[in-house]
């Protein structure tokens, strides 16, 4: 800062003897020289930089993931995982782990914040199915996992499969009731948002409260990450949503202003992998779950509840696709498009419907017939690791 300055002056200094050489040459005097010593500049001081003073813009990134899953995930237990949210929030800010693999690893940089975002479907519950929780083992079907996956090899891996496809909506059946069972999910829900508490610490990392909105009907993704702007206190009064209440992101929109309306606590949605979603990720002419046209309901509580979209990450990029962008060479990073989460392959009517550079444009055009831009988001690129 100190060169910099000094530079500006001296620069300030040759203009003036350009001005003084060129009046000079007209009039026949003799020219001069100019010095500035640094005895006349003086040492700067926080006071003379001092910012524009209209900004209130933010001017300091900060680094985080708003999509880690952790054991308390479903899928990522039944893949053999088997570090929680502690082990999640250590590794964040800097700490050395052990991975469930037996790695031993470290971030060359800490982050300054994260989001632990669990699936909200049977979350934690895997752990216990695996140790064989009592309660859980009342369920021919629960108990039936139970043995399978302990058996380890094809056995334990056919089983995951089976687990992770009744999970995700593909095999038709429904996830046993037993892992939904009120004080079980309570349980799980309070340590977990009292761990987040416990790691955070203001002015050096923020661990915020998440969870993942797993809606998968059919194989079709709308996922949504729900990120809390709340504490523990506030976070525990109402239960995560879930998709055995429905698949319906607009159900959840309910879910969200409900909230806020009786713990005073504020919330924000991302949606992400509009890359798997066939085609319903961002719809312009009709609502894919009522089969009507778009509302001014429709997206005025989607741009409220959706500011932000994950454009970026493990399960392919959702920015561009080369067939809506043909001339961008860059169109075709990390695609992944040959079909939705289940064996629904990819139809080229879908695209449009599915990534974020579309949906920009798309939101203009439903803001000139609506009067609001239900796309008009940031983004962010997360990892979604299940690790």
């Amino acid at each position: 800062m100190k060169f910099l300055a000094v530079s500006c002056l001296v620069f300030s200094g040759g203009l003036l003897s350009t001005s003084a050489i060129a009046k000079d040459a007209v009039q026949g005097g003799q020219v001069g020289e100019m010095t500035i010593s640094v005895e006349d500049i003086g040492e700067p001081t926080p006071d003379d930089f001092s910012p524009y003073a209209g900004r209130d813009f933010p001017t300091r990134p900060l680094w985080g993931d708003t999509h880690v899953h952790t054991s308390n995930s479903l899928d990522a237990r039944a893949f053999g995982v088997v570090l929680g949210p502690a082990d999640a929030y250590r590794f964040a800010r800097g700490e050395e782990v052990t991975t469930s693999h037996g790695l031993r690893v470290k971030l060359s940089r800490p982050l300054d914040w994260l989001v632990v975002a669990d699936h909200s479907d049977a979350m934690g519950a895997m752990n216990e199915i695996v140790a064989g929780n009592a309660t859980l083992m009342r369920d021919p079907t629960l108990r039936d996992w139970n043995d399978r996956l302990n058996q380890g090899g094809d056995v334990a891996l056919a089983t995951t499969m089976e687990v992770i496809e009744t999970f995700a909506g593909i095999t038709g059946e429904s996830l046993p009731e037993a892992i939904a069972d009120r004080r079980f999910v309570q349980s799980v829900w309070d340590e977990f948002t009292a761990t987040a508490d416990a790691f955070d610490n203001p002015g050096n990392f923020t661990a915020f409260i998440g969870y993942e909105w797993t809606s998968t009907e059919a194989g079709n993704n709308l996922h949504r990450n729900v990120i809390y702007r709340d504490n523990a206190i506030r976070a525990r009064q109402m239960l995560p949503f879930t998709t055995a209440e429905t698949f319906n992101p607009e159900d959840l929109w309910d879910w969200m202003d409900r909230y806020e309306v009786q713990t005073g606590g504020r919330v924000l949605a991302l949606a992400h992998n509009g890359n798997v979603s066939n085609g319903l990720m961002f719809p312009v002419e009709t609502n894919p779950k009522t089969g009507e046209p778009l509302t001014g309901d429709y997206v005025e509580r989607r741009a409220k509840w959706e500011p932000m979209y994950e454009i970026t990450q493990i399960k392919g990029d959702g920015e561009a696709h080369p067939f809506l962008s043909p001339n961008d060479e860059f169109a075709d990073y990390e695609t992944w498009d040959k079909a939705n989460l289940g064996p629904t392959p990819k139809e080229d009517w879908m695209l449009q419907y599915e990534y974020a550079r579309e949906a920009l444009k798309n939101g203009l055009k439903l803001e000139a017939q609506l009067g609001t831009n239900p796309y008009k988001f940031g983004v962010v690129g997360s990892t979604d690791t299940h690790t």
